[in-house]
């Protein structure tokens, strides 16, 4: 018997997300939590219709089996009617999603620049993938730094260097900078926990490793932010107790140029001149 709590499948958080939302410029922020959105409204439409195919198929193997299966066909009936207006909910969110994203006015990325980002990403093809459509840039975590740490790797070094060229150089001066870090939700393993105590920092931590890379390298600072998601933001689901090295990254986006309020004598100095203490050992899901 199927259990009454298929029925009450709700697509209130989709609403939530839908609700408010106006027209224009957004961020980047905003425009990837659509882009989230719409991905988890596609995998429960896939689950919605898989549901009803199955519950379609038991639905005509009843009503062509003999006996008295009458309760059972009913309640199938209305279960599968649930399912079909729930499915008819969530496609109609999608759309919606759909419409809005497609409405949004998102930064694009000039020419020139564009075309230096895409070739770094060919030089660096194992530690660098470029999305052009998200103005954004992702570093593999495991090829940028030591296991479970902030320190940047020798070997990444030189695509630091490239990328503040490519930064400090025609139209792409124009750009300020969001550098996000993130991980795999495995925690911290006593080495790490000496110097990152939970996976949120060592996720700001190497975006605040990155932005001093940069910095170091040119890039006026106050065209940088750093921030760290921690393992709330996966790009693939985690393979649980094993770590997924997908979702340990670091990711670079280029948004439009704002003003502020201050200048760069303004800007801590400890956070440029972040540098976690030696460890020994390491953690090798991290």
């Amino acid at each position: 018997m199927l259990k009454n709590g298929i029925k009450r499948a709700a697509l209130s958080t989709t609403l939530i997300a839908i609700a408010g939302l106006g027209t224009g410029c957004v961020s980047q922020g905003e425009y990837d939590k659509l882009w989230e959105t719409n991905r988890s409204l596609t995998n429960r439409n896939m689950e919605l219709q898989s549901q009803l195919d199955s519950m379609s198929s038991a639905n005509s193997a009843l009503e062509g089996s003999a006996g008295n299966a009458g309760s059972v066909i009913s309640q199938l009936r209305n279960d599968n009617a649930n399912l079909r207006s729930q499915l008819q909910n969530a496609q109609n969110a999608m759309s919606g999603i759909e419409d809005r994203m497609n409405s949004l006015s998102i930064v694009s990325i000039d020419p020139a620049t564009d075309r230096a980002l895409r070739d770094l990403a060919a030089q660096y093809p194992d530690m660098i993938v470029y999305e052009s459509d998200r103005s954004m840039l992702r570093f593999a975590s495991d090829l940028t730094f030591g296991s479970g740490s902030d320190k940047i790797q020798s070997t990444a070094d030189g695509s630091f260097a490239r990328l503040a060229e490519v930064f400090t150089s025609g139209s792409a001066a124009g750009y300020d900078i969001q550098i996000v870090g993130h991980t795999d939700d495995e925690k911290p393993g006593s080495v790490t926990r000496r110097n990152h105590p939970t996976n949120m920092h060592l996720a700001a931590h190497r975006a605040i490793a990155v932005r001093n890379a940069l910095g170091n390298a040119g890039v006026p600072w106050d065209r940088m932010s750093a921030m760290g998601w921690g393992e709330h933001r996966p790009v693939v689901a985690n393979n649980v107790g094993k770590g997924t090295a997908a979702n340990r990254r670091v990711e670079i986006f280029l948004v439009p140029a704002t003003s502020a309020d201050f200048t760069t004598a303004d800007v801590p100095t400890e956070i440029e001149t972040y540098e976690a203490p030696a460890s020994t050992g390491i953690d090798p899901t991290k």
